[in-house]
């Protein structure tokens, strides 16, 4: 089978700010796909590059054998219903009960009666483990119900590709084990594309199928989670073992202490 998305020889700036450069990334159908690497190195650009917000300066993103740049804006809008987003912290809509926040996809792109709509919203929420939390509002819920609630929102119409922004930001760990098992568990069930931009080794190594690391707008190195821990390019060792030196400098570049200082070659 092709790949669900496909990426090559993207190269994106933000004008005159190069971002990307020379990236070329395949995404598999029914896989888990990890897009890692600090912050700024364009990993969520990425994301709005696949869903058509954005588009690059040269290059193909491909998404289920279309490409995207070329898309006329009601086709653009037919393939991005086939998409789920899980937005950074959730994004929910504050004024809305738990249930309406997971109807909200329903009712825009369906013409569901509101018996069917109404089993459907339930389902998506006993999926996540939120089917008695329907009529509460987002405030009235913890962080990682929150999460869990945005989950069944972004899965509402079973989309082809599901796209996760930062999932685990923010939550304590047993929220963010949960929050895990339920990406993989969905991604599973729904024979879907997931890709996961996070910062969490852990939990990202324990569910993806494959790891991209991008710093610096490039991929510096990709494979397999057992191939990243295994790996020895220093970049993915700083960040696989959270070192504070490395490629990544801890310094700010730039001139000495001693130099800022005005000291001499002899005082340092």
């Amino acid at each position: 089978m092709s790949p669900l998305v496909e990426i090559r020889g993207l190269q994106f700036a933000y004008g005159d700010r190069p971002l990307l450069s020379g990236l070329d990334m395949v995404f598999p159908r029914g896989q888990i796909i990890a897009v890692m690497g600090g912050s700024g190195s364009g990993k969520t650009t990425v994301l709005r590059l696949i869903g058509g917000q954005l588009r690059a300066q040269s290059g193909n993103v491909i998404v289920d054998g279309k490409e995207v740049a070329a898309l006329s804006l009601s086709d653009l809008y037919a393939m991005r219903r086939k998409m789920g987003m899980l937005f950074q912290h959730g994004a929910l809509f504050t004024d809305l009960t738990v249930f309406e926040n997971v109807a909200f996809p329903l009712r825009e792109h369906t013409n569901l009666s509101e018996s069917m709509l109404h089993d459907l919203v339930l389902l998506k929420l006993h999926a996540v483990g939120l089917s008695n939390a329907a009529h509460l509002k987002p405030a009235e819920i913890s962080g990682g119900m929150a999460r869990r609630v945005a989950l069944a929102r972004a899965i509402a119409l079973d989309p082809q590709l599901i796209m996760y922004d930062e999932p685990f930001a923010g939550l304590d760990p047993i929220s963010m084990g949960v929050t895990a098992n339920l990406i993989r568990k969905l991604n599973d069930a729904l024979g879907s594309t997931s890709i996961l931009v996070s910062h969490d080794v852990h939990e990202s190594f324990l569910i993806a199928d494959y790891v991209y690391f991008l710093s610096q707008g490039r991929i510096v190195a990709h494979g397999t989670p057992d191939q990243m821990r295994e790996s020895s390019d220093p970049y993915v060792t700083q960040f696989v073992n959270a070192q504070a030196d490395g490629p990544v400098p801890f310094h700010y570049p730039g001139r000495s202490l001693a130099e800022q200082l005005g000291l001499s070659e002899h005082a340092k």
